[in-house]
């Protein structure tokens, strides 16, 4: 085994075959971000959403994709710039993998690619006992799904901050008022087929936890882009947290626990959950100026 991966696993690994697969993902993911900063990628983006919010600021749960936004509109962007980067850098540390861009049926804004890899072999590099990696299928992939917003909406706020572990190196980041600011849009209008999706509402609660003020004019721009928003007037707080009011009262609790809870360490942390909760939630949102 490489000696960076012995000194950074834990020892002994995991004896779950879930939790060795969220361990692999969360590596290749770090190792992937380190390769886009040694390409400068984040000279023109910055990392949001839910594995934005677990690297950079503390979120306890685990998020599958990689999430970006461009700093400006660009129709021409492409992952092909950053692709040897990400793949050489998974290399350097002896995983095999293929980067794979998306080809898109419908015109969109977000530009896809998935980092792809077999996992009994990533296993066996990390050197996972067989009792493990014989009960799996042979075909088995770990994916790691990178998007980026070609056509951000304007009003976001970016920092740099710093990654320590595993290895070093920087990221432009959304700020967490802007990060706020996203989520609450994702909750209140995500077309999610009618389901419920309980890690928007588990990231709300942890945003009033931790960094509970809210960037209201990004949210504006993001709900004008997506046409949930069609005033003249600029969106007040009241007006939102009206509608945030309206979606608590329609909130299948038991859904959302169902949907967020594989994504949990400890799943008794949404045993509190109610609608009452969420009302005294939405009632310590702040507004940054």
């Amino acid at each position: 085994m490489n000696d960076f991966l012995k000194n950074i696993l834990p020892q002994p690994l995991p004896d779950s075959q879930n939790e060795i697969v969220k361990l692999l993902r969360e590596l290749m993911q770090s190792l992937a971000l380190l390769g886009l900063w040694r390409s400068n990628f984040f000279e023109h983006a910055a990392f949001y959403g839910g594995t934005a919010l677990r690297i950079l600021y503390g979120l306890d749960r685990f998020s599958e994709d990689l999430d970006f936004s461009l700093l400006k509109p660009q129709k021409s962007f492409s992952f092909s710039k950053y692709k040897d980067s990400i793949v050489r850098e998974l290399s350097s540390f002896g995983f095999n993998v293929e980067f794979e861009e998306k080809h898109k049926s419908i015109e969109s804004p977000i530009e896809s690619a998935f980092i792809k890899a077999n996992t009994i072999n990533q296993m066996i590099l990390i050197e996972v006992p067989e009792r493990i990696t014989s009960r799996l299928s042979k075909n088995n992939l770990i994916k790691i799904k990178l998007e980026v917003d070609t056509n951000p909406p304007p009003g976001f706020d970016t920092e740099m901050k710093y990654v320590f572990k595993p290895i070093q190196y920087a990221i432009r980041s959304y700020t967490t008022f802007s990060l706020f600011a996203g989520k609450m849009h994702a909750l209140l209008f995500r077309k999610w087929n009618k389901r419920v999706k309980g890690r928007d509402w588990y990231d709300f609660a942890w945003y009033v936890s931790n960094y509970p003020a809210l960037n209201l004019k990004h949210l504006e721009e993001r709900m004008r882009q997506s046409g949930d928003y069609k005033e003249d007037q600029p969106l007040t707080k009241i007006m939102f947290l009206e509608l945030l009011s309206e979606t608590i009262n329609a909130l299948d609790v038991q859904s959302a626990k169902a949907e967020v809870q594989p994504f949990l360490s400890d799943v008794r942390s949404t045993d509190i959950w109610s609608k009452d909760f969420f009302r005294s939630a939405a009632a310590r949102i702040e507004f940054a100026e």
